[in-house]
């Protein structure tokens, strides 16, 4: 079986919740994905971490991966782990909230991001307002962001709003790959 299908086995038993939500944009749903329940979980971390790579292995250039932190933050560190198993060595970095105010004042933790080529990372989508708050970020510290990648799209506004912004936009898995239709 392959990580993919591993992963989107773990995420359907463990991950998917049904009920009433309120997702980040406002709109209600009738079930809610919480993948840091997962992306935080020893089974699931190693098989993001594949997946994740194998989803930009063909992007070049790439030196780090990560985003607005929390939802971010395994999944980058997951990444990191598996290119280090191949041989890629990519590091990760956390981009906070705000820009914090004391010690170096320092927004994006990490490496130097600046001049280089990053993808940012997610867990879930679904406006596009968190990548697109890490983008903002590390644009401001001279990275070259060259795609998104987010582990599970929603089917929501996030893919159009940040090809609208001019990034790649690319995703591990979909709600049909979950067994789940579109709200």
């Amino acid at each position: 079986m392959s990580a993919k299908t591993k992963l989107i086995e773990l995420i359907k038993s463990e991950a998917v919740f049904h009920g009433d939500f309120t997702l980040t944009s406002g709109k209600k749903a009738s079930y809610y994905i919480d993948l840091r329940k997962l992306s935080l979980d020893h089974r699931a971390a190693p098989l993001i971490g594949e997946v994740m790579c194998d989803l930009i292995a063909d992007i070049d250039g790439v030196v780090a991966v990560g985003g607005l932190t929390m939802g971010a933050d395994p999944v980058a560190s997951a990444i990191m782990h598996e290119s280090v198993k191949r041989g890629e060595n990519l590091n990760s970095f956390v981009v906070r909230k705000e820009p914090k105010n004391h010690g170096r004042g320092r927004q994006v933790e990490g490496p130097d991001v600046a001049g280089k080529r990053v993808v940012v990372v997610e867990d879930t989508s679904t406006t596009g307002g968190s990548p697109l708050k890490a983008i903002a970020a590390l644009e401001k510290l001279g990275a070259q962001v060259v795609a998104v990648a987010v582990v599970v799209d929603r089917n929501a506004p996030a893919k159009a709003r940040i090809e609208t912004a001019g990034y790649e936009y690319r995703y591990a898995i979909d709600l049909a790959d979950l067994g789940l239709d579109p709200q």
